[in-house]
């Protein structure tokens, strides 16, 4: 079902969990995130892996309360001054992940399981900081295992180069955990480059990363992940990450910035007109050869 960015964010009720940034620094969704601010959908859980600036933003904006991830900050300048403020208040809760655990905690719930085991966590002090984890003796072997339970989030927003009307999606480039979140939330957005016909979608079968019946919405919208980049359409804006971490050192520059970058456009095409596309064009394509399917 296509809707608007408006209507596909209005469906979210206020303290819902969200899982977005699931592609690392790839195709962060920040269209939808900054819709939410603008409806001012608050209480929210996100959850991520590496979200770059997108939960710091909405942080800043005063809508999470809670916050499960790996890392939230700045890839370009290290911090996220609104993220840092609000997690040394105590004003957020923030429950402490690696990047492998968040991913360990999507799949268990698109399992259907209650938890996964893993090594990888055993010897690091993340226990103290995440008291979720548990470590026991596996059964079989008698090793040190630690059990990363399940995370269902309420929402998973995706951003995909294109999508069918119906909700199958082609995504390449780094896709880092978008398919246990899609598989692990009770509801999805996809938020596409392109809406384009069916027929495109089953030209490439294999590229289909998530399919219609995963999908409770499709929103066209080129340009959603603006700043980060979306492969085979822009590049990074790095001059947007450094712009913005010299912005929003305190809440009244955060504000101010919001201001213009959010409150002040109403749509992604009004927010468009703020930035330099042709810089940010792609100026050498790389063609895959091409695959032949039979029928």
């Amino acid at each position: 079902m296509t809707v608007s960015m408006t209507d596909a964010i209005g469906r979210i009720a206020p303290g819902s969990s969200i899982a977005m940034g699931l592609a690392l620094e790839h195709a962060i969704p920040f269209a939808a995130g900054h819709e939410l601010i603008r409806q001012g959908i608050d209480d929210l859980t996100l959850i991520g892996p590496i979200s770059d600036l997108l939960f710091d933003q909405l942080v800043g904006a005063g809508v999470v309360s809670s916050i499960r991830a790996a890392w939230v900050g700045n890839v370009s300048a290290g911090t996220g001054y609104r993220f840092r403020e609000a997690a040394e208040s105590g004003s957020i809760n923030v429950e402490n992940h690696s990047n492998f655990s968040i991913g360990l905690a999507l799949q268990a719930a698109a399992m259907g399981v209650p938890y996964l085991p893993t090594r990888s966590l055993l010897g690091s002090d993340i226990f103290a900081e995440n008291d979720r984890f548990l470590e026991q003796e596996d059964p079989f072997s008698g090793d040190r295992l630690a059990l990363v339970p399940a995370i269902e989030p309420d929402w998973a927003i995706v951003h995909v180069q294109r999508a069918s009307p119906a909700g199958d999606a082609h995504l390449w480039g780094n896709t880092g955990i978008t398919e246990p979140a899609v598989g692990a939330a009770d509801n999805v957005i996809v938020v596409a480059e392109e809406v384009v016909d069916e027929s495109v979608i089953k030209r490439d079968p294999s590229r289909v990363v998530i399919a219609r019946d995963q999908v409770d919405l499709v929103v066209e919208c080129p340009y959603g992940a603006h700043p980060s980049p979306v492969a085979g359409h822009y590049n990074r804006d790095n001059a947007y990450y450094l712009e913005y971490h010299g912005a929003t050192r305190t809440q009244e520059d955060y504000d101010a910035w919001a201001e213009t970058w959010i409150h002040g456009v109403d749509d992604r095409t009004a927010y468009r007109e703020l930035i330099d596309e042709s810089a940010l064009s792609i100026t050498q394509e790389t063609i895959a050869p091409e695959v032949r399917y039979g029928q």
